[in-house]
């Protein structure tokens, strides 16, 4: 890790919130608890314990592994319905298939996104190819749920698909930092992932002892998780490590800092930087259905069960074309 890097980041765009900038405080850090998804791959739910109101338009972010497997071991998901959000699949290392009962699908690896909007929804599954089943391997990623409001819950379903080459590479004054832009806009430069309800997602590796300090939207929310390292969060130093979450308050700017010393196994701080435009709309979730009112989130559940979110296609091989819309 990472996967998308360059040797001289002092080649890139630099980036720098305005000397009258309001630093963001921080108004809490949870720590993931662990877990299992699909047929067993471990994950950490970056947001539990976090009030809806610190996260909204994100519903939960999931990190998956960092994990070694050996031969064997991969695992992915089993088919299933979405509903009325997007799932935004960040694969750091390894490989992942995706298909879905559109027709649409591909292969995400080393520093691609999938970007996939259910709006009024579809089956899907995704799983590791067979050839990484049978040699193992290294596996790293992050699934981000975004909320749709209300009017565009029930749109035809979308894809992006897009590859590590395209994310927007920045960096800080003196280099020490690494800023991928997968979506939204940063201090101008614009990501490539597009989104219904205004977001940013970055991901940044920060050097042993480097401080990033990030223009950010007053009207989005922030949040910093940390999927390996330790380093400190916000004007007030507050400590961070693998596995946590930071929640910002009020502001115009975000501050992180690298630790001196990192984990032997890791060399920088690498932290998901997220901030979004709450929607401020109800919201029912259960499982994989986000909608408004109970009544919506029942139809969907009649609408699954009566096969109205389609079908499981009879060969269930990834397509051969690559990624494509429906």
């Amino acid at each position: 890790m990472p996967a998308v890097t360059v040797e001289n980041p002092l080649t890139l765009p630099r980036v720098v919130a305005p000397a009258d900038a309001v630093a963001r405080p921080v108004l809490g850090v949870t720590t993931a608890p662990s877990g299992f998804e699909g047929e067993g791959f471990p994950v950490r739910r970056a947001f539990a314990g976090i009030h809806y109101r610190h996260l909204d338009p994100f519903i939960m972010m999931d990190q998956m592994g960092e994990v070694e497997y050996a031969p064997g071991e991969p695992k992915g998901t089993p088919w299933h319905p979405h509903r009325g959000f997007e799932t935004v699949t960040y694969i750091i290392d390894g490989v992942f298939d995706h298909q879905d009962s559109h027709g649409g699908g591909g292969t995400i690896t080393n520093g691609d996104t999938q970007w996939m909007t259910a709006g009024s929804g579809l089956l899907h599954i995704e799983a590791p190819p067979e050839s990484l089943v049978v040699s193992g391997g290294l596996f790293h990623g992050i699934q981000l749920w975004v909320n749709l409001p209300a009017k565009d819950k029930m749109m035809a379903p979308r894809y992006q698909d897009i590859r590590g080459g395209q994310v927007q590479l920045l960096t800080t004054p003196d280099g020490g930092a690494l800023i991928r832009v997968i979506a939204g806009e940063l201090d101008g430069h614009q990501g490539p992932g597009i989104t219904h309800t205004p977001i940013t997602l970055i991901h940044a590796t920060v050097a042993p002892g480097a401080e990033v300090t990030l223009p950010w939207r007053e009207d989005f929310n922030g949040l910093a998780y940390v999927l390996a390292g330790r380093g400190s969060v916000g004007a007030e130093r507050r400590p961070i490590r693998l596995g946590q979450t930071a929640v910002f308050g009020a502001g115009s700017s975000i501050t992180v800092r690298a630790d001196e010393k990192q984990d032997s196994h890791t060399p920088d701080l690498e932290v998901v930087l997220l901030g979004g435009q709450p929607i401020r709309e109800p919201m029912a979730h259960y499982g994989p259905f986000v909608m408004n009112t109970r009544e919506e989130l029942q139809q969907a559940f009649e609408d699954f069960q009566k096969g109205r979110l389609g079908t499981v296609p009879a060969v269930h091989g990834m397509t051969d074309s690559g990624p494509q819309g429906s």
